[in-house]
């Protein structure tokens, strides 16, 4: 186990240094002339790129950005975004919290809500309760996240005002009325994540129940409750919950669209507006961010079936005995 998870973290590293290396290749070579920007520092804006490189061949300016990204952890500073030099880190740092605010509220419904249901279905299988629930998960896999977002800003936000339309501003991220602020987001996102949940738990459970095993258990005088509870559910959350560190891990990353429509200082809504402004750093440092936790969530997402149920073995051969 342990060789298999530094094997993964090395993949890790390399997959990311490669799209790291084609990321910054295709960010440099679109066109990004010396215009003037807010605050009126044009002139250190062209001296900047004269000291980082930007007017040198591309595998040089590459080299320039390796060192200061790994001896300084340094992606850059705002040209666009910010009224002055800004390290684009610390933006992303002032955004963060909203975006998670958002997320991990839509994952707070969509994870319970997600697994009850599946629970129900499957153990409803083929009656009319199991066949309400697929139609109602496959309507909600099928309409984009955006479609919701409009129908509950338009009927929950504007037709009945039980929320507002946009995200509060401001920095008090537990206060009631800025958790009430992001109901309407969080709502949209959960739509998604907890139709995939029904979908996999009931799929996992049905599957569990059909078993041999059960047969067994209940052959030895234990009711389908019983049974249920003590095989089925745990034998059922071994795939499952990793699916659900995932999704966790995922919270970092925001949602673009859903960012833009209800109005909230997030990440998300950072990435659009610096490809709009031709914000070059800010674009590229957010970019690998998205793929640093793409990356992570799915590395986390492996490693967690062999410490969740230790009769996995991680890294395919028979006679791994990590």
């Amino acid at each position: 186990m342990p060789k298999y998870i530094a094997k993964r973290i090395c993949l890790m590293f390399v997959s990311f240094f490669v799209i790291m290396t084609i990321y910054f290749v295709l960010v440099r070579l679109l066109p990004n002339p010396n215009v003037e920007v807010q605050g009126g520092y044009a002139q250190q804006v062209a001296e900047m790129r004269e000291a980082w490189g930007y007017n040198k061949p591309i595998m040089v300016q590459y080299g320039i950005f390796l060192k200061r990204v790994f001896t300084e952890f340094n992606w850059g500073v705002t040209t666009a975004i910010a009224p002055k030099y800004t390290s684009v880190i610390s933006i992303i740092g002032q955004k963060l919290p909203a975006t998670l605010l958002v997320n991990i509220l839509s994952l707070v419904v969509s994870i319970p809500l997600g697994i009850l249901f599946g629970i129900y279905a499957a153990l409803k299988k083929n009656k009319w309760q199991d066949q309400v629930i697929s139609v109602v998960i496959m309507l909600l896999i099928s309409v984009p996240s955006y479609v919701y977002a409009f129908l509950v800003q338009y009927f929950l936000g504007f037709k009945l005002g039980w929320f507002p339309i946009v995200m509060k501003s401001g920095t008090d991220w537990l206060s009631p009325a800025m958790i009430k602020s992001v109901i309407l987001p969080a709502l949209s996102l959960s739509f998604g994540t907890m139709a995939g949940l029904m979908r996999y738990t009931r799929a996992e459970l049905t599957e569990t129940l059909t078993s041999e095993y059960m047969l067994l258990a209940r052959t030895k005088g234990l009711t389908g409750a019983q049974a249920t509870m003590r095989h089925a559910l745990r034998n059922a959350m071994v795939p499952i919950l990793p699916m659900i560190l995932g999704e966790i891990i995922g919270i970092l990353g925001g949602a673009m669209i859903i960012e833009q429509i209800f109005a909230i200082p997030g990440v998300g809504k950072l990435f659009v507006i610096s490809i709009t402004v031709r914000d070059y750093d800010m674009f590229l440092a957010i970019g690998m961010f998205y793929t640093f936790i793409g990356l992570a969530a799915g590395i986390l997402t492996d490693i967690s079936y062999g410490f969740i149920d230790p009769r996995i073995r991680m890294g395919g051969g028979k006679n791994n005995e990590n």
